[in-house]
């Protein structure tokens, strides 16, 4: 199979607290998560970065081969990352743990090495690997991507609690969002990115920050407010769908993972957009409806439509 979708990310195990104070391991990493989902929607879906030969490493990339993932790169020796989640009111804060771990074990000449060996398809990164200095290796990898004819997915995803300088961070994520041809941000994003108080009201004002730099597909998601979606200079929002709330942990990496499923299995993204918002949303409200990240089918998805 050669993939439509490529993914390069961390892959790591969400360890969430429970009541009792013990830690229960779950399968994670945005990008991981975001893999998951495109697939389970039914798109071609590879995995870049190595995973670890320990215990940890060998259930994600099982997971990943259950899911329809095509595991790309080879094994590393290095540990597999953890984060430690604590959930409040339904919303995960996370500590990481992330220094000499397996899906760090890459460079960017080899990553390049790979994607020239295949079609042009779609590259989505973002979340943990852009954070200094891992985001120089990520920049050399996109600008050598765009210039083979791959197109740019990144979702912003920001996790201020893990950078030592919050400034370099931001603005690491700035030089990456400037390569996207497709982007995603939250509102949370996009107030670290310099934003005051978005909200969906403004979403034609924010989504053209991205669009004046190259963007054509563009995702803004509010929480409990709802979500955005620009195709090509169609636009569409949505309300979230009712659902019970277990917890929030992959919600935002469902939702742009059925996005980019729905675009690389639909040659008129522009036409479909009230769909792909709708759909995306529905999927990420079933995820909601479950521990930890697992992302619907798409018949899972369509029967609550």
């Amino acid at each position: 199979m050669t993939a439509s979708i490529w993914v390069l990310g961390e892959a790591l195990m969400d360890c969430l607290s429970q009541p009792d104070g013990t830690l229960r391991p779950f399968m994670g990493g945005s990008p991981y998560n975001m893999a998951r989902a495109a697939a389970l929607r039914g798109a071609p879906v590879g995995y870049v970065n190595p995973l670890s030969t320990d215990r940890f490493g060998q259930q994600l990339g099982q997971q990943l081969q259950k899911d329809g993932v095509q595991v790309l790169a080879g094994e590393s020796r290095l540990p597999t990352s953890l984060a430690v989640v604590q959930i409040t009111d339904g919303q995960p804060s996370y500590g990481f743990y992330r220094e000499g771990i397996a899906d760090r074990d890459y460079t960017a000449a080899g990553v390049l090495a790979m994607l020239k060996a295949h079609p042009p398809g779609v590259l989505h990164t973002g979340s943990l690997l852009l954070v200094p200095p891992e985001h120089t290796k990520v920049l050399a990898i996109l600008q050598g991507a765009k210039d083979l004819g791959w197109t740019i997915s990144v979702d912003v995803n920001l996790r201020p609690k893990l950078a030592a300088d919050l400034a370099a961070y931001v603005e690491a994520v700035k030089q990456v969002a400037k390569l996207a041809d497709w982007i995603k941000a939250s509102d949370e994003d996009l107030e670290l990115l310099g934003v005051h108080a978005p909200s969906r009201a403004q979403g034609a004002q924010i989504a053209a920050l991205f669009r004046d730099q190259g963007a054509s597909r563009i995702a803004l998601t509010f929480g409990g407010q709802g979500a955005w979606l620009e195709v090509d200079g169609a636009f569409a929002d949505a309300d979230v769908p009712r659902t019970t709330v277990v917890d929030t942990v992959g919600a935002g990496d469902t939702f742009w993972g059925n996005c980019l499923g729905d675009w690389v299995l639909n040659a008129d993204g522009k036409g479909r957009v009230k769909q792909t918002l709708v759909e995306a949303m529905q999927a990420a409200a079933i995820n909601c409806s479950r521990a930890g990240c697992q992302p619907p089918t798409y018949s899972e998805t369509q029967a609550l439509l």
